[in-house]
């Protein structure tokens, strides 16, 4: 059962280092009220975030896709606790962070950082890009003195593939990937071991975002990262990811290895959205149909699994009815839906 919102509960000690996997959330639910009667009580409110689980190895790549508006983003914020969960429990290096207050949670936030989608709107246009490294820093006492806060930040544009005379300059004067390597560097300025990368290529040019997903795994490579890569572009998901995790109004409905998801998708919404992605010959035959109709309003979804209006394979009197439990298919493959075989 968890713990009811707003009330702080004690830190629980966190496993060795090592054990268990980095990052492990269970049945997270985050509802947000968007109406509210004449005493201030919720009359109308949206599941973003419905009864999510899952979790992420040391040093691994998890995808994340799904259509505009699933919950993809709010579920990466509230693994950060930058949003906080209105139910369920968020396990960082095996302590439940979910209702940590915020002086106990302070220490852990330089070990979970985010990457996000817009690199200008994330930089403050005000402050060198020294400034803004070094901001981060001197907040988590990384550094002693102006030489050696110089000398981190140097090192860290070097890590990104920037030149150490840029940090005079400001966010104005890059370019959009140039952006974009300052947000990682930022990010990597206080050594996380678990980085949300919220849509880090979406908003730059295609012949940039190839760098930028290259960097992220050269980074991952060298320094045992993991990663919550939250994306449209299901290619780059593919690329990056050791699996995958596809949501469909605020629930996951399908988690599974990236070769075997791509191969062998088992959930038909997972099957049409893969169906619907663009291919570079446009005479190879699809397996499944493409993705049909529009996603429903999450202020008003339907009932039982909230796919089933889209299906294919819905079964009236019983996917209108109940929606299905994320269910174990194969070794590391798990799926939600009645009628997959």
């Amino acid at each position: 059962m968890s713990t009811p919102a707003g009330k702080p509960q004690a830190a629980s000690a966190p496993m060795p280092e090592g054990a268990g996997p980095l990052v492990r959330i269970t049945n997270v639910t985050k509802r947000f009220t968007v109406e509210r009667d004449l005493l201030g009580r919720p009359t109308r409110e949206v599941r973003a975030v419905d009864d999510v689980s899952l979790e992420i190895e040391r040093g691994e790549t998890l995808g994340l896709v799904g259509e505009s508006g699933c919950g993809k983003s709010t579920l990466g914020r509230v693994m950060l606790r930058l949003i906080d969960p209105t139910e369920g429990h968020i396990f960082f290096e095996g302590q439940d962070i979910a209702r940590l207050p915020e002086r106990q949670l302070r220490p852990l936030r330089r070990r979970m950082q985010i990457v996000f989608q817009d690199p200008y709107s994330s930089l403050n246009p005000r402050m060198t890009v020294r400034a803004t490294l070094a901001e981060a820093l001197r907040i988590h006492g990384l550094v002693k003195n102006k030489g050696e806060e110089e000398a981190r930040v140097a090192s860290l544009l070097e890590r990104v593939g920037l030149r150490p005379e840029h940090m005079r300059r400001y966010p104005h004067e890059f370019s959009g990937g140039q952006r974009q390597r300052i947000g990682i560097a930022r990010a990597l300025a206080v050594e996380p071991s678990f980085i949300v990368a919220d849509e880090p290529i979406s908003a730059l040019d295609v012949s940039i975002q190839a760098q930028v997903v290259n960097l992220l795994g050269d980074l991952q490579d060298e320094l045992g990262l993991s990663y919550l890569f939250i994306a449209h572009d299901l290619s780059v998901v593919e690329f990056i990811s050791d699996r995958v995790a596809v949501m469909y109004l605020g629930r996951v409905v399908e988690i599974a290895g990236s070769a075997e998801l791509y191969g062998a998708p088992r959930h038909p919404y997972t099957q049409a959205l893969l169906a619907s992605a663009p291919v570079p010959d446009p005479t190879r035959r699809r397996e499944h149909p493409p993705l049909k109709g529009d996603v429903p309003s999450p202020l008003d979804p339907p009932s039982g699994c909230t796919f089933h209006p889209r299906c294919p394979l819905a079964e009236p009197g019983l996917c209108d009815r109940s929606a299905p439990p994320l269910l174990a298919i194969g070794p590391k493959h798990q799926v939600a839906c009645f009628k997959a075989t």
